[in-house]
């Protein structure tokens, strides 16, 4: 399903990630995908509230604890600046979704990085 959202179409998900070499693009390309992944599903789902929008991001979020391996095993890991940019990229996609109130720390509550 192509995402018909056009600030989402057109928007570069982990950019300052893959301006660092730190972080391996074949990893961050996986991030980008399960991002990717998660606005489809709020367009095929239509989340008619914060609980419901909160229930697709942290399970995209548990995505991302899955993706610590991959980091690790390229040498990176998910720090402080990955975690800082991963987190504005879910406020830009509940914002982009009608949601700009969404909490932060609860779009992303199941992580572990």
């Amino acid at each position: 399903m192509p995402i018909s959202n056009q600030r989402v179409s057109t928007h570069p998900f982990l950019r300052g990630l893959y301006d660092d070499g730190y972080y391996p693009d074949h990893v961050l390309d996986r991030g980008r995908a399960v991002l990717l992944a998660l606005c489809e599903r709020i367009e095929r789902e239509r989340p008619a509230g914060l609980a419901a929008l909160y229930a697709l991001t942290q399970a995209a979020t548990e995505e991302f604890n899955d993706l610590e391996a991959a980091f690790e095993a390229a040498g990176s890991e998910i720090e402080t600046v990955a975690r800082e940019e991963i987190a504005e990229d879910f406020a830009f996609v509940a914002s982009a979704y009608g949601f700009p109130d969404a909490d932060v720390e609860e779009l992303i509550a199941t992580r572990e990085w």
